[in-house]
């Protein structure tokens, strides 16, 4: 609840500022300044002044003479209660400073300099000296956009009279054209819920009727949209929207990758006869800061964005839809380490407004919610085309081995060809960029690691150079081994992308290619052309990584041929089988999705795998069934919880030492109503927590600093935060170089 302003005199303000503490530091509020919560304001911090937001007020006491005073408050919209009880909520899950929770809503906009004022030319009536057809052109063309309303900028102006620059600068310099402020152009138009209302299956009309209830309840609401690739989720959801924007409220949709919104923002600008904001790392700071306000105002009514969107100060918030639910990139592994779709239903209560996660594969976590009541479920089973959706065929590569040194089999091929005689598409996926994941030396079996890294470095030969994908190190592919002197003895282990476009190239000459990779040269610029290129039937047969996977749409692509399945089966992770069934999954729904029929084929060596089972006959829920069976009997999410601890410093002694004494602290806490630490791991009954480590990180280094794990699993009824606090605040302080970085909830087990 907002209290309403005191006294200014009485008036004590707690200011969060975004730096890496936890508290709030109290300031008198001089008289005259009327300051409420969520305010931007300028303080004093130590010898510099900096920007924070008022978190509560109060009346002063005796002592509030002697606090330091506020020194302004700022000309921006405050932040709304919802989003700062989000950030509470993110620090306290992610046992973050709230301070650095805070940056992630508050950075914007300082984070760019105001875009600069643009002037337009108005008439004004004056006749130069010396008149010529250019500038009698360009006056004509002047007066006809004034009497349309419009003052058109110089390079506008030029275009339209067909004049250069230097006519319409000698027009102003003789007074015959004046300069004038133009208003900031609009960051875009006002989409229209009735524009092109799409025509809906039965299912999908049932689906978007009960979506259209919940945004009517403005209530907390979560739904799960299930349905398979091609089955029109979007449209649903898409409906959604307009029902929001038909009450006036704000919508956002996130998506886990940026190459995604162009796709999306051409269908969205189709349905609703606009383009949505789009918000990402890729628009200008200046422009991040513009968009910021207008949805802090209420004017921009629908963003599409990444994770960090979420943090965005919507004014009426009534639908949040995260797309693509299950993706690993909602999780950021940097700073703060939130998970954005869970954090998107903790802003969808705090709102409270209607939450729709969708998605052709969930998470087992949300499949689960769902399961047990808390999330309700909307299942579309039928393509929207009337397309079946294609079952992906084993190529058992024990039977169907390559050639030697190849990696494409012969019916793979086979079928290749035959798609491409027809007129269409295909896919190859793998899941590993550059050219090959090792290289060595077939002399003296060297092998080339990363000097920061316990990793091999990665083969690129498009750049010529191998690459580090853990911290960035790159250096040139030698001639010679740099280990025994032997020329033309390096020899690439295991496929990449470009060493699979390689083949292809051979099995395929006449054929054309497009490698599709997130570390291309280019950003999202270039990967929304090539996207759309494929899309347009540029190219034959595209070679990609798990990017390709993800909500596109390749009208003519019929196969899709996945290179090695079992890559992903191999890792010891806990979410392998789960990733490994989600990208297959995904990846053969790109076949097929309109007019032709589609193919998808998995070579693979282990076809009896339970996963790969699972994938071959289609029966989803089968595997759904066995994963969370497994889940339930080890105790792990969403039936338990898990907390990584990663300690690390300058050497293994110093960062296993820590995490030793750290241990010895949690062993050492006092008993707690809250949780129950069990005296051994394999001794943790149901109700108590189980700690694991030290152990050897699997990423032993990373940018030349020793790694240690620690991992924490507990029953969902012990408070998993306040153990994690208080072990902790018992253990020893960081000093030296040590660092514990803590990731509640992890994705990655690296």
């Amino acid at each position: 609840m907002i209290e309403p302003p005191r006294s200014a005199a009485a008036l004590v303000v707690d200011v969060l500022v975004p730096v890496a503490v936890d508290v709030a530091y109290s300031y008198a509020a001089p008289a005259g300044m009327e300051l409420r919560p969520g305010d931007f304001v300028e303080v004093p911090l130590g010898t510099r002044r900096t920007v924070g937001v008022v978190w509560e007020t109060r009346a002063g006491g005796p002592g509030a003479s002697n606090l330091k005073r506020v020194e302004a408050r700022l000309d921006l919209a405050p932040l709304p209660d919802a989003l700062r009880r989000l950030v509470d909520f993110v620090a306290r899950w992610t046992l973050s400073p709230r301070g650095m929770a805070l940056r992630l809503a508050a950075r914007a906009p300082f984070s760019g300099a105001p875009e600069p004022v643009r002037f337009g030319l108005r008439p004004t009536g004056a006749t130069p000296a010396r008149m010529t057809p250019a500038r009698e052109k360009t006056l004509a063309a002047a007066g006809e956009a004034l009497a349309r309303g419009e003052l058109l900028s110089k390079a506008a102006l030029a275009r339209a009279a067909q004049a250069s620059s230097a006519v319409v600068d000698g027009l102003v310099r003789e007074g015959a054209l004046t300069l004038e402020p133009l208003p900031p152009a609009p960051l875009a138009g006002a989409p229209d819920a009735g524009f092109a209302p799409p025509i809906l299956s039965p299912d999908q009309g049932a689906c978007a009727q009960v979506l259209d209830e919940a945004l009517a309840r403005r209530a907390f609401d979560v739904t799960l949209l299930e349905g398979v690739t091609g089955s029109g989720k979007t449209e649903v959801y898409m409906e959604a929207i307009a029902s929001a924007l038909r009450a006036g409220r704000q919508s956002l949709v996130m998506l886990p990758e940026i190459a995604l919104t162009g796709a999306f923002v051409e269908r969205f600008a189709a349905r609703f006869g606009a383009a949505p904001l789009e918000w990402h790392s890729g628009i200008a700071a200046a422009r991040r800061a513009c968009i910021w306000s207008a949805v802090a105002a209420g004017e921009a009514k629908i963003v599409v964005g990444a994770r960090s969107a979420l943090f965005l100060p919507f004014r009426d918030l009534g639908l949040i839809v995260v797309d693509e639910e299950h993706e690993g990139a909602y999780k950021q592994e940097d700073g703060v380490p939130y998970h954005a779709r869970d954090m998107a239903v903790a802003r969808g209560r705090f709102e409270p407004c209607a939450v729709v996660l969708a998605s052709a594969t969930p998470s087992v976590e949300t499949r689960v919610n769902a399961d047990q009541g808390r999330y309700r479920r909307l299942v579309l089973k039928d393509r929207h085309s009337g397309r079946a959706t294609p079952g992906i065929e084993a190529i058992d590569l024990r039977h169907f081995p390559p050639p030697r040194g190849r990696f494409i089999s012969g019916p793979l091929a086979a079928a290749t060809a035959e798609a491409l005689a027809r007129g269409e598409q295909a896919l190859f996926f793998l899941n590993r960029r550059g050219y090959a994941p090792l290289t060595l030396c077939r002399s003296c079996g060297h092998r080339f690691e990363c000097p920061n890294c316990s990793a091999w470095l990665v083969e690129h030969r498009f750049r010529g150079a191998l690459v580090c994908h853990h911290c960035g190190h790159a250096e040139p592919r030698p001639r010679a081994c740099p280990q025994c002197g032997a020329a033309d003895a390096l020899v690439p282990c295991g496929p990449g992308v470009e060493r699979l476009a390689e083949e292809t190239a051979a099995l395929f000459p006449d054929a054309r290619l497009m490698v599709l990779s997130s570390d291309a040269p280019g950003g999202a610029e270039r990967m929304r052309a090539e996207l759309a290129a494929v899309a347009d039937g540029a190219c034959d047969i595209v070679i990609g990584t798990q990017l390709v996977a993800k909500g596109h749409n390749f009208p003519l692509l019929t196969l899709v041929g996945v290179i090695d399945a079992d890559i992903g089966l191999t890792s010891g992770d806990p979410r392998a089988g789960e990733r490994t069934f989600q990208l297959l999954r995904q990846v053969a729904g790109r076949a097929g999705r309109f007019e032709r029929e589609g193919r998808a084929m998995a070579q693979t060596y282990e076809p009896g795998h339970p996963v790969t089972r699972a994938i071959l006959s289609g029966e989803s829920e089968r595997f759904y069934a066995q994963e969370i069976e497994e889940r339930r009997r080890a105790g792990l999410p969403p039936f338990g919880r898990l907390a990584a601890l990663i300690v690390s410093a300058d050497t293994a002694q110093a960062a296993e030492g820590f995490a030793r004494a750290l241990v010895r602290a949690a062993h050492a806490l006092p008993p707690s109503d809250k949780w129950r630490l069990a005296p051994a791991p394999e001794l943790a009954q149901e109700d108590e927590i189980a700690l694991f480590g030290p152990a050897e990180a699997p990423l032993a280094v990373l940018r030349g600093r020793r790694r240690v794990r620690l991992l924490a699993r507990a029953p969902r009824s012990a408070d998993l935060q306040d153990f994690l606090r208080a072990m902790l605040a018992a253990g020893p302080r960081q000093r030296g170089g040590v660092r514990v970085e803590v990731d509640v909830d992890p994705q990655s087990f690296l």
